[in-house]
């Protein structure tokens, strides 16, 4: 089986032997971890952003910017695919571990989960879990990580502390917008994996998001981050499994009864507790299903570009 540690591992030792290039920072910490900066004291950039994303997909998605607009507007787009939608959204891409110790907080992504099975019900959902001696893991964090971070992240995976990487960024960077808004297919796979829809019989993703302008503090990225995909992202699944056609009503974000306003203002109204928010907003925009197995194609949703211009600060 397919280790995305292992895929991961080579993408994180190119990125690391050329960080200077990359706009990114590497560091080895004393018990021989090793961490790629890439946007928390240094710029990072588009070529950071592509090698982030591509870690936190576990080396089974490539990513690629295209300029698109948005109204009048010109705008960067990332357009990512993946030919292992399951492993490389719900068992790697996820941000499905907290990484939690003394101050330090981040949400950890990545390939690392599937050796820690963070969530475990998510690997036994797809059937797929790593085998590999060294962990790769995505933090979303404006703060590095400490060697007793790193400890605790070797001890949650199952391996060495020297074998540990991590690739950090801040929500409110370049590389923090670029990863992001690069989980548009997955928040596509997340919503139908939430519907109890099998994803393991989709066999390939594609999705394409807005990159949305970096704001001044991680509350406000977070919120134009996620209104990327909300309101602006376009997914293309191919899948074997007639009976989607019974999900299709459910899956875009215009079906959540907190759709209409840009995520910050629905988060502010929420006095910022997530679990106040309707979790089936967390959709993609607009979805086109090709169904193999009749031979059907779906549609459902649409994109909202007033709500996301407005969210990005340009209306």
């Amino acid at each position: 089986m397919l280790s995305v540690n292992e895929l991961a591992l080579e993408i994180f030792e190119n990125l690391a032997e050329y960080a200077e290039e990359f706009n990114a920072a590497y560091h080895e910490l004393d018990n021989g971890a090793r961490i790629v900066d890439c946007g928390v004291s240094v710029k990072g950039g588009y070529a950071a952003g592509r090698a982030f994303t591509e870690i936190c997909m576990g080396g089974l998605g490539e990513v690629n910017f295209r300029m698109g607009h948005i109204g009048d507007y010109p705008m960067t787009f990332i357009d990512v695919f993946t030919d292992f939608p399951a492993i490389s959204c719900l068992g790697a891409q996820k941000a499905g571990w907290t990484v939690k110790h003394n101050n330090y907080f981040a949400m950890g992504s990545g390939p690392a989960r599937a050796l820690s099975l963070k969530p475990k019900h998510t690997y036994e959902v797809i059937e797929y879990e790593d085998d590999f001696d060294s962990a790769v893991i995505a933090l979303e964090s404006d703060h590095l990580p400490n060697q007793e971070v790193m400890a605790k992240i070797a001890e949650e995976a199952g391996v060495d502390v020297a074998n540990v990487c991590a690739v950090v960024a801040p929500t409110a960077s370049l590389v923090g917008s670029i990863q992001v808004a690069g989980r548009c297919v997955e928040t596509a796979i997340y919503k139908l994996n939430e519907l109890g829809f099998d994803t393991k019989k989709i066999t390939a993703g594609f999705g394409t998001a807005p990159v949305p302008p970096v704001k001044k503090d991680a509350t406000r990225a977070m919120g134009t981050t996620n209104d990327a995909t909300i309101y602006h992202g376009r997914i293309m699944l191919t899948m074997k499994a007639p009976e989607i056609k019974d999900y299709l009503d459910r899956i875009p974000s215009n079906k959540s009864k907190g759709y209409g306003k840009p995520f910050y203002d629905i988060f502010k109204e929420a006095n910022f507790d997530f679990y106040q928010i309707d979790t089936s907003l967390f959709s993609p925009a607009e979805v086109v299903i090709n169904e193999l197995t009749e031979g059907k194609v779906y549609h459902v949703g649409a994109v909202n570009p007033e709500v996301t211009l407005k969210s990005f600060g340009l209306i």
